[in-house]
């Protein structure tokens, strides 16, 4: 599958360009390990103007499952992961979250999401290999 997926968040734009970031963190559980996407900014408003920014097609090499919540993040078959956890620290560092801390990681995807207290949200972590779908094939 080929998917074209925009970014909206501005601190993770240039090093998704420039391959210092490759995963980013994903409401909806639709994409699988060997699909490959691309990534895109807009021109003025999101959904309305032209997209600007196209990135190539990088090939999705790890797609985790998980559940965002309010406290954390969960697989599916694991314990919650607090913000707090230095773990998250990592994940935020991986996903390009400025500062990047678990704590302004649950903040990003709590506020982009709109999750309502009590529920969680389907999403997957997708990570990606440098190449161009063109260098692959």
């Amino acid at each position: 599958m080929k998917w074209n997926v925009p970014l909206t968040y501005l601190p993770k734009i240039q090093g998704v360009g420039d391959g210092t970031i490759r995963q980013t963190i994903r409401k909806r559980r639709k994409y699988s390990v060997g699909d490959y996407i691309s990534f895109h900014g807009w021109e003025g408003k999101p959904r309305r103007s032209r997209w600007t920014n196209k990135t190539p097609y990088f090939c999705l090499t790890e797609v985790i499952n998980i559940f965002i919540e309010h406290e954390g993040l969960r697989r599916d078959d694991g314990p919650l992961v607090r913000w707090n956890d230095p773990a998250m620290d990592r994940l935020a560092s991986l996903d390009g979250i400025a500062p990047p801390t678990g704590e302004a990681l649950g903040e990003v995807l709590l506020g982009l999401n709109k999750l309502p207290r009590g529920e969680s949200i389907e999403a997957q972590i997708i990570r990606w290999a440098p190449q161009t779908r063109q260098e692959v094939l």
